[in-house]
């Protein structure tokens, strides 16, 4: 029978206890009554209605209490103190616990975990062992005739239909489903049974309907094979006639997607299956059912994520656009939100119309859920998602906010949940668009305005960005702020001006360009004044007066050292004359071979100057006609041909090119000169490396033994073994690569990372897979690290 009088209470779990709160009216807020009850304790760890609303259990760490909703007294208290998780059956007469899988000393095989108690007397029907938290729940008929779990890779079947003592022996099972899923179907009794078993050695994995009792391999109504999935979730519609199953694999091959792969298939109770058409790439965020079981909606697709609303054909009804949004919770209506990583936008439809009647914004929300009358909806901000701003608000489907909770400092919101009722207990609200009369939020709200660049902050105030000119900050260490040039300036010249900001890039460039203009018809003019304008430059600049200064300093302390190492020289002859003579010789051969070494240098790169100048040098092209300046080698060259009257440039050219060509040869005549000349210097060296060289010789003439060379052939190369030095540098060269590679891509990760953070920082709203990269930088830092330490 509907009523409009009832008004469904709130339970609430905190840090501190568990409470019920309640409103008088649709305007009044919601607050704690003294018929309601409220317990004080720390240890609560879950909280639930049964489906019909009769009873209300909750756990405080030492039992769990079941009270009658109709007077709030206690109907029964159970003796599990680390129950973690409640689950009623459909009809509220019985209540699953399930608490963490515990082997201690005493019993090392483990005890169950999973128990199931009577409502009405209070007592244990039924436990097992079930180890997994994610599929602990049993399932249920709907009217709770059949009691069905998965043990051991089996589902057992139980006849509930006599009482209680069918938990005593299962009446039916089926076997193969190791690592599978088991679900009743709501509404039809018999109910029908969807059965879902992994794929296994390159098999496909399958889901199967059966019509119960009928579980025979050769009885199924419908079947549907996919590949790619790790799990599945089984989604029944209210009367067990459709089943939504979205599979997902944890790992995506493709590399599209850091949550790996989402897919959406479709059975129904007369044997038809479907894959679902999604009309966009990307995840399946959120699928729910209608709860006239005729329609249902996908929320799917990479941000800005798509939405639409599909039919029992798998058809699209209608779509809902593209928007923010990875949450969908369907009543009367039907919410769109984007929760989580999202700003919390709230998009309120009215399907039957296919109207958006509001659009709200509920930041940091963790929790939502529909008011069992259709007309109200609470969201939340709970622990141990979010710890700061917890609390929970009351809106109308309007968007008129009704209620607003903030919770205290210091503590901490764990749960909000609705009172549950039977079905057809109230009736279906007539949908307006007249906004309904709210409260105004107590908390700010976010700033609305678009983040400028400060480059373009001066044109919104409408200043000229060109003539803002920032205050100079030192970037020496030690230096105070300002120019640099200025402290210099400060420090030694006291007595002239201070230069402002930028006027000596000012002078340098206006310089510039009278030296440019300057050039006009002589060929070598304009190295000349380079030359003057480079030495002006040097008198006049500050910062060169100071480093002349510290110069000539240099060049005291230079004499000083001189001084002393002189005095020490004389004596240490007189201590040891013969080693002092040693001593002079080896460093006089020392710096013979440091001066023939820079005269190669000095060769070779006058060889490179005098090709790099024939082709054009520092001046630019050989053509003059276009304004640029000779080298020096040209300009010397052009000076040589008028002082021989010939006017023959190409033919100089020529000269030089095929002085360029002999050069090679030039240079392994001066190497064997230097060679020839290190000998007649030092005939102590050459003959220590003659010996040396023969101390080489001599094993390697032993291990050539009976290697005889014949006119005709090549001689045998001989196996020498390498040292154990270049042996591991062959080995290091052969592994750096490996490393390399390594820190290369590590590199490109912090580098992605700190393009994800500059984008946050402009007010970008992120992904939740970016930003788990971001919180993986540390890693990446401590992995680089490591890398270069061992490189």
């Amino acid at each position: 029978m509907a009523v409009d009088s009832v008004s469904p209470a709130l339970a609430i779990r905190s840090s501190v206890g568990i409470e019920l709160w309640a409103s008088s009216g649709s305007k009044q807020p919601y607050e704690h009554k003294d018929n309601l009850p409220r317990e004080e304790t720390k240890n609560s760890r879950s909280i639930s209605f049964s489906p019909d609303g009769r009873y209300f259990a909750y756990s405080n760490g030492r039992e769990v209490m079941v009270l009658r909703t109709s007077d709030w007294q206690l109907q029964c208290s159970l003796p599990r103190p680390k129950a973690f998780y409640l689950k009623f059956s459909p009809r509220g007469n019985y209540l699953c616990t399930w608490e963490l899988y515990v082997i201690t000393k005493d019993i090392p095989e483990g005890s169950p975990n999973m128990f199931v108690y009577e409502m009405a007397s209070g007592k244990e029907v039924f436990s097992i062992v079930q180890k997994k938290q994610s599929d602990w729940e049993p399932s249920w008929s709907s009217d709770e005739s059949i009691f069905a779990t998965v043990i051991g890779g089996e589902a057992l079947f139980y006849d509930l239909t006599q009482g209680v003592e069918g938990f005593n022996a299962s009446v039916k099972k089926i076997g193969g489903s190791k690592g599978g899923t088991l679900s009743v179907g709501p509404g039809n009794s018999p109910p029908f049974i969807a059965i879902y078993t992994p794929g296994a050695k390159g098999a496909p994995s399958m889901c199967k309907l059966y019509k119960y009792p009928a579980l025979g391999q050769n009885q199924t109504v419908a079947c549907k094979s996919f590949f790619n999935a790790d799990r599945v979730e089984l989604i029944w519609n209210r009367r067990g006639t459709g089943l939504l199953l979205l599979t997902s694999t944890e790992v995506d091959k493709t590399g599209a997607s850091y949550y790996g792969n989402q897919a959406l298939h479709f059975l129904n109770t007369k044997g038809d299956s479907c894959s679902v058409p999604l009309s966009k790439e990307g995840p399946v965020h959120c699928v729910k059912w209608s709860p006239k079981a005729t329609e249902f909606v996908v929320v799917y697709g990479y941000m800005p994520s798509k939405a639409a609303l599909y039919n029992l054909k798998c058809d699209v009804v209608f779509d809902f656009g593209e928007g923010p949004r990875n949450c969908a919770y369907f009543n009367t209506l039907v919410v769109l939100a984007g929760f989580g990583n999202l700003p919390g936008n709230v998009e309120i439809w009215d399907v039957s119309k296919k109207e958006k009647l509001a659009n709200i914004k509920c930041p940091d929300t963790t929790h939502f859920e529909w008011n069992p009358n259709g007309e109200y909806f609470v969201t939340a901000t709970t622990a141990p998602r979010l710890r700061i701003g917890n609390g929970f608000k009351v809106y109308h489907y309007s968007g008129a906010l009704l209620h607003e909770t903030i919770w205290p400092q210091g503590q901490e919101l764990l749960a909000v949940e609705w009172q549950q009722f039977a079905d057809n207990t109230f009736k279906e609200p007539v949908i307006t668009k007249v906004k309904h009369e709210g409260i105004k939020s107590s908390q700010p709200e976010a700033s609305k305005k678009v983040y400028t660049p400060p480059h373009l902050r001066f044109m919104s105030e409408g200043k000229n960005p060109e003539k803002f000119v920032p205050q100079s900050q030192s970037t020496i260490p030690g230096l105070p702020p300002g120019n640099p040039r200025q402290y210099w300036q400060r420090k030694y010249d006291l007595d002239k001006p201070l230069m402002r900001p930028g006027a000596w890039r000012e002078q340098q460039q206006t310089h510039n360009r009278e030296q440019m203009t300057s050039v006009s018809g002589a060929v070598g003019g304009g190295g000349v004044q380079r030359h003057t304008f480079n030495r002006k430059q040097q008198r006049y600049n500050p910062y060169n007066q100071s480093r002349r200064r510290y110069s000539s300093s240099q060049a005291n302390n230079k004499k000083q050292g001189a001084q002393k190492s002189h005095q020490q020289q004389q004596q240490q002859q007189q201590q040891n004359p013969k080693g002092f003579k040693q001593q002079q010789q080896q460093q006089q051969h020392n710096k013979n071979r440091k001066n023939e070494h820079n005269n190669e240098n000095n060769h070779n790169n006058n060889g490179a100057n005098n090709t790099r100048n024939n082709r054009g040098g520092r001046g630019g092209d050989n053509n003059n006609s276009n304004g640029g300046q000779p080298g020096a080698n040209n300009y010397n060259r052009m000076n040589k041909m008028q002082a021989e009257g010939t006017g023959d440039v190409g033919a100089a050219s020529n000269n030089e090119q095929q002085q360029q060509q002999t050069m090679p040869q030039q240079q392994q005549h001066n190497k064997r000169q230097q060679n020839q000349r290190r000998q007649q210097q030092n005939p102590q060296f050459n003959q220590q490396r003659r010996q040396q060289q023969q101390q080489q010789q001599q094993p390697n003439q032993a291990n050539s033994g009976e290697n005889v060379a014949i006119e005709g052939q090549q001689p045998q190369q001989q196996n020498l073994q390498q040292p154990k030095q270049q042996q591991q540098q062959t080995s290091k060269k052969a592994a750096n690569p490996e490393k390399e590679k390594k820190i290369r891509n590590v590199a490109k990760k912090l580098s992605d990372i700190k393009k994800l953070k500059a984008r946050q920082d402009q007010g970008e709203v992120l992904e939740l897979n970016q930003l788990n990269k971001i919180e993986m930088e540390s890693k990446f830092l401590e992995e680089l690290k490591a890398l270069k330490l061992s490189a």
